[in-house]
């Protein structure tokens, strides 16, 4: 364990029990920005678009006071971890397979495990390619994928979808008027201003975007 930075690690070996904090996971030859926390029964926290891991912060300490052990990725294309540019590196099962290199680099075996939208989606994977590896699992926004969009009702509230396959048009659309589109979608979403900074990083946009083309 190498110290780079004053709130992470460079994770080589399992970190020790305990570990507090920000660290840097080697997740198939990529560096993944993850917050450790507590000690206990871990729980594998999952955000979904278009967040990060600060997406938990109110959680954690909760669920560090009760006892456990908090893991929480910043997820492919999100926060401080990897943005790369092609599409099917966000194919669920990639995905998948990073949450498993994470949990291997920690040394957790088996996990609960809470996902929120684009999250929840990964978690019912996860939760059905690895199940030896989940104890229980509570998924926020996003039910089963075989059912979520079996109404119209759903399917009309999941317009955007649709839209956000025809590349580059999202990437012109949302930030324009200083990201007037994605303010009135969000409306007085708390941690708006924290979305609008980490799209507008290079790459961030249509990183976030890809998930959806994907999968």
């Amino acid at each position: 364990v190498d110290r780079v930075g004053p709130l992470s690690r460079r994770i080589r070996d399992a970190p020790p029990r305990g570990t507090v904090g920000v660290v840097e996971i080697d997740v198939r030859g990529e560096p993944f920005h993850v917050v450790v926390e507590g000690e206990g029964d871990p729980v594998l926290l999952l955000h979904g678009f278009p967040d990060s891991a600060a997406l938990w912060r109110h959680q954690i300490p909760a669920l560090v006071a009760a006892g456990h052990r908090v893991i929480a990725p910043d997820l492919r294309g999100f926060g401080a971890s990897p943005r790369p540019v092609e599409v099917e590196l966000y194919r669920m099962t990639s995905l998948v397979a990073d949450v498993v290199a994470i949990l291997d680099a920690l040394g957790v075996e088996r996990t609960a495990m809470a996902g929120h939208d684009w999250g929840s989606s990964l978690g019912w994977a996860f939760a059905a390619f690895v199940p030896q590896r989940v104890t229980r699992y509570a998924a926020l926004s996003v039910g089963h994928p075989n059912g979520y969009l079996a109404s119209m009702r759903q399917r009309q509230l999941s317009w955007y979808m649709l839209w956000f396959l025809f590349e580059g048009v999202a990437e012109e659309a949302l930030p324009r008027d200083d990201w007037a589109l994605l303010r009135d979608w969000f409306g007085t979403a708390v941690d708006l201003e924290r979305y609008e900074a980490d799209l507008a990083r290079p790459g961030a946009l249509t990183a976030a975007l890809n998930w959806y083309r994907a999968n």
